[in-house]
């Protein structure tokens, strides 16, 4: 695939002294096993993340059920374990039994969040067939905005129970006989922020969470709840909301949430490239609150973290908010961001933060799948294709492998106006000890150059025997957004040659602004 960014990541000559990090790592120090759950994604009730986006029954490549294949072939390819569904700031006014049943008795109703008249020909159903189809893991949330523990606890029902009960009695009279099984339910969504349908206090959410969830539980044992955390480390009730909503919940839920968008502002570059910083804080944070909670009550038990929303969106320069939405109808653009390379970089360092918080984070989702702040664009009969930010991701769901290694990276640090002191080079490397490589393990390194010169990594890999076999790489550019199929296939991976190793030490050099995965094998020595 053709890179045209490759000469111009960053105007460094090539006489400028690199950039020189180090790396050590060895196969004792683990940070913990990688749950495939950490590659999931989000579709929600937006714009046309649905219609259009995953739904078209009109295009030629639909399916017998109205699905696109083209979207689900492109969902496969970047490695999607997990959806979110359906929402999201939609599921606060959302009854989700007005959209199962025949198709032709279903209301349209105004959707409050994003002034949308939602047609409900897609629900329930549809979406976890398709998801059953498709070998993704559903991860659904309930409406804990206007609505409340009935309906929670009759949806697990809906969607878990045997037959002989109402709400499982109904989805059998509907069609489906045997049960989704799903396993992975949010409560609620982002219900500290005042944008949100049914916003609560901390206290009133927290007791809410706790009932819903006890009766969702009651319905079905074997599910596992993530309650809302905060929606960003901006928020003015952020670890006070974490402690509160903890002391309802702790015993009931297995995953806090959490939210966190990046975007490059007023031209600040720096602070940009740096975004996977102001992650790996915001997660240090939520961890620390939850186990603050945890050693109060003198609890062995750890909560971990969903970090169900998370991506490049700039929100606060092309998004004009919900408010200033005229109402609309037929799966209207709605925030349909178009990325450059330079966001492209972004995402593959944040996928780096995830990855070396595995012990604490084993779901995410990337927010969101087709057309809304997505990895993947379509035309309404026409094309879908991938964007700048489809390619990180994709790599990395492919190469990540077994468990994330306990690295030490020793690197040249900035200043950054939003994030502080920043090093320079970020690295996480994964190891498959059980691999199919005869004795050896696939092993991979994922390394972002920050700085606008180029970089040399030094990995010391004491204790294994290591081949590299080769690499790919992604440069951040200085062109804008990549509008249109055309302009995007324009950026792409390029592959880079094996660096040799030589006495348990290898050396990568990165180039300007770069994201990159390498892979190859280990064995210990």
């Amino acid at each position: 695939m053709e890179n045209d960014a490759a000469t111009t990541a960053s105007g460094a000559s090539a006489t400028t002294q690199p950039v020189a990090a180090t790396v050590s790592l060895h196969p004792d120090f683990l940070v913990g096993e990688i749950d495939r759950r950490l590659f999931g994604s989000f579709v929600e009730h937006l714009g046309r993340a649905v219609y259009t986006g995953i739904y078209e029954p009109t295009h030629t490549t639909a399916d017998e059920h109205g699905f696109r294949r083209d979207v689900a072939d492109l969902t496969k390819e970047l490695g999607v374990s997990m959806v979110r569904y359906p929402g999201g700031n939609f599921v606060s006014n959302y009854v989700w039994e007005d959209a199962v049943g025949p198709v032709e008795d279903r209301k349209p109703f105004i959707d409050l969040a994003w002034r949308t008249i939602e047609p409900n020909t897609v629900g329930t159903d549809e979406f976890l067939q398709w998801a059953e189809r498709e070998g993704i893991e559903p991860m659904m949330a309930v409406n804990l905005g206007t609505r409340g523990v009935a309906e929670a606890a009759a949806l697990v029902e809906y969607c878990n129970g045997e037959a002989g009960s109402r709400w499982a009695d109904l989805r059998i009279a509907n069609g489906r006989a045997e049960p989704y099984n799903v396993k992975l339910w949010c409560l609620g969504n982002e219900m500290d922020g005042p944008w949100q349908i049914g916003h609560k206090d901390a206290h009133e959410y927290g007791k809410l969470a706790a009932e819903a969830g006890k009766a969702m539980q009651l319905v079905d044992t074997s599910i596992k709840l993530v309650v809302c955390g905060s929606s960003s480390m901006g928020m003015p009730t952020f670890g006070e909301w974490e402690r509160t909503v903890l002391s309802y919940t702790y015993d009931i839920v297995d995953h806090i949430s959490m939210h966190a968008y990046y975007e490059e502002r007023n031209g600040d570059r720096a602070s940009f490239l740096g975004s996977a910083t102001g992650m790996d804080r915001f997660i240090d944070r939520v961890v620390a609150s939850a186990d603050a909670v945890g050693a109060e009550r003198r609890s062995d038990k750890k909560i971990t973290i969903s970090f169900d929303e998370w991506n490049v969106w700039y929100l606060d320069t092309r998004f004009p908010g919900e408010k200033n939405l005229p109402i609309q109808r037929d799966a209207p653009r709605i925030i349909e961001d178009v990325y450059s390379a330079l966001d492209a970089v972004v995402v593959g360092d944040l996928l780096i933060t995830l990855l070396n918080h595995a012990d604490r984070v084993p779901v995410a989702a990337l927010a969101q799948l087709v057309n809304v702040i997505a990895p993947i664009m379509t035309e309404p009969g026409g094309d879908a294709w991938r964007q700048t930010t489809f390619h990180p991701f994709a790599n990395t769901a492919r190469l990540a492998q077994g468990s994330v290694l306990d690295l030490r990276v020793s690197s040249p640090t900035t200043t950054t106006k939003e994030h502080g002191e920043v090093p320079l080079v970020t690295a996480a490397a994964t190891w498959d000890e059980s691999g199919e490589h005869g004795t050896a393990g696939a092993l991979s390194f994922f390394l972002v150059n920050r700085s606008a010169e180029p970089a040399t990594v030094t990995v010391r890999t004491a204790g294994l025997d290591v081949s590299v076999d080769g690499g790919l790489e992604l440069l951040a550019d200085h062109v804008g957004m990549r509008e249109g199929k055309e302009e995007a296939e324009k950026v792409g991976t390029v592959e880079r040659e094996a660096p040799a190793v030589e006495g348990g030490t290898v050396t990568f050099t990165l180039a300007p602004e770069s994201w990159s995965a390498w892979h190859g094998t280990a064995k210990r020595a």
